[in-house]
């Protein structure tokens, strides 16, 4: 095999490379969408210091569950999950300096405290704010009010 042969194998395998995590990601997520209500929120993993330790991502309704997936992955299971019964919306507030360097445009943060005594900061856009704020209120048919 001569030089030329071996370029073109070599830049085809670096083709193939970069472009099987790309294709991956786009279709992992075309899946989570249509398991559910997708839409863009962030997760704050660390609150070791002041604006730090988040993790852009995607969450969904899924039944009486909301299920946060980190963006650059490959898992289809969700890294957290909150389940409606026992999650309770806390205090809101716009992003510091810091963390709207990290977090997408004109983005709110959400405190959601779960039952267990855990709590868990996410940011999205307003419009994603209002639909879980509502789906936190309502309940699910047939069940009784808590």
């Amino acid at each position: 095999m001569d030089w030329l042969g071996i370029t073109e194998v070599v830049a085809l395998t670096l083709v193939v490379v970069l472009l099987v995590p790309v294709v991956m990601l786009g279709a992992r997520r075309r899946w989570l969408s249509r398991q559910g209500g997708l839409f863009d929120c962030s997760l704050r993993l660390s609150t070791k210091r002041p604006g730090t330790g988040w993790v852009l991502g995607v969450a969904r309704y899924s039944g009486d569950n909301l299920e946060w997936f980190r963006a650059f992955s490959v898992s289809l299971r969700p890294r957290v999950i909150f389940p409606r019964s026992q999650s309770k919306a806390g205090a809101q507030r716009d992003p510091d300096p810091i963390e709207s360097v990290l977090l997408y445009d004109q983005q709110r943060i959400l405190r959601m405290e779960l039952a267990d005594g855990d709590s868990w900061e996410l940011a999205m856009s307003v419009a994603s704010l209002t639909g879980l704020l509502s789906w936190l209120e309502s309940a699910p048919p047939g069940a009784r009010y808590r």
